[in-house]
């Protein structure tokens, strides 16, 4: 009967957590509940990076009733001085006698030393209650805290048969309404959107968030070799309110970089040859702390992106249409393909949803040695 309430209570401290995707930054989503005598005496979530966590909102609002409470924590609270005091301290000082902890801190500033800090003063600590639910909220974080790079994920949007666009290029719509209010919500959870600068060319799009309601605006990232992006394209727009980076040859033409450094768009240089070096950019753009980016490209952004193992997470979504259009129409993903079909990637943890008349298969690229 314990385990059944305390999977319940840390189920709605991951609720918690989950309402804050997209607000945190390279900060990881927590939440916390706080349960004294069966009742709910205290509830937080960390909603920005450089604000209060998850514990001291939950603590404030619950006084002195945290005393001799359970804390729910979806992570292993932190033990370090950073932009906010320990919360492991918080939580010893304000007298509670247990925590629930959901996964365990891999910032190797934390890495199990908050636990350990509760048991050294006395708190009963329980490790793993809803623990792979939590890893899958922070999988962006958990990437980027070990290995400072941003965590991928590959949104395609395409026809049965793989097209992206006609042979004619007429792209509007290829999914339904819904499927394309999720992808916004998708943007608001990354802080950045990777495109080429061909589909900026040919669609001239936005890259922003659009709801029913305000959400956090991406950065807006073009992979653009020779800087051949428009200079009235509106990515090239409202820099104070959604920034661009453009990543660029060193081969660039150099009146080109001034001229667009001049409008205050950051161009970064993604090696000497002709193309992006893309691995190069993904390392510049975590030095910039962009710790997760969703990536919008045609198939041969896509292709190089996956041919390098850049990619963490597909999004693949599919409508119930046929368009043909013969191997000139374009694809969802191009590159030039593998000899014997055992050395495909694969996906694992694959799971399907439905939005709308559309399909949406989400899976985690397996790659071969």
């Amino acid at each position: 009967m314990q385990l059944l309430n305390d999977e319940a209570y840390m189920r709605l401290a991951l609720q918690l957590a989950e309402s804050a995707l997209g607000q945190t930054g390279i900060n990881p989503v927590v939440g916390c509940v706080l349960v004294k005598d069966g009742r709910i005496v205290g509830m937080g979530a960390h909603l920005k990076r450089g604000q209060g966590h998850a514990e001291v909102l939950a603590l404030n609002m619950a006084g002195e009733e945290a005393k001799g409470s359970t804390a729910y924590v979806t992570l292993e609270p932190c033990s370090h001085y950073g932009k906010t005091p320990p919360c492991s301290d918080r939580l010893i000082e304000a007298g509670v006698e247990r925590v629930v902890v959901a996964a365990t801190d891999p910032n190797p500033l934390v890495a199990g030393t908050g636990i350990a800090k509760l048991r050294a003063h006395g708190l009963d600590v329980i490790e793993g209650v809803l623990g792979d639910e939590s890893m899958k909220l922070n999988e962006a974080f958990n990437k980027f805290i070990v290995s400072r790079m941003p965590f991928v994920t590959m949104k395609t949007a395409s026809t049965l048969d793989g097209r992206i666009a006609s042979k004619t290029g007429d792209s509007k719509w290829i999914t339904s309404p819904a499927s394309r209010a999720f992808v916004h919500t998708l943007r608001h959870r990354h802080q950045g959107i990777l495109v080429g600068v061909d589909t900026v060319i040919a669609d001239d799009p936005q890259l922003s968030t659009r709801g029913d309601v305000p959400a956090v605006q991406p950065v807006r990232i073009i992979a653009d070799s020779q800087l051949r992006v428009p200079l009235g394209a509106r990515v090239l727009t409202e820099q104070d309110r959604q920034p661009t980076i453009l990543l660029a040859s060193a081969q660039a033409p150099a009146e080109r970089r001034a001229a667009l450094e001049a409008r205050g768009i950051e161009v970064l240089t993604c090696g000497e040859g002709p193309q992006v070096d893309l691995t190069l950019a993904m390392q510049q753009l975590g030095e910039r702390e962009i710790g997760s980016i969703l990536l919008e490209g045609g198939g041969r952004l896509n292709g190089a992106m996956l041919e390098r193992r850049l990619i963490d997470k597909l999004v693949l979504m599919f409508a119930p249409k046929i368009i043909g259009g013969g191997a000139a129409a374009p694809v969802n993903i191009h590159f030039d393909g593998f000899a014997k079909m055992d050395e495909a990637i694969t996906l694992d943890r694959v799971s399907v949803e439905q939005f709308g008349p559309d399909v949406c298969i989400t899976g985690y690229p397996s790659y071969k040695s």
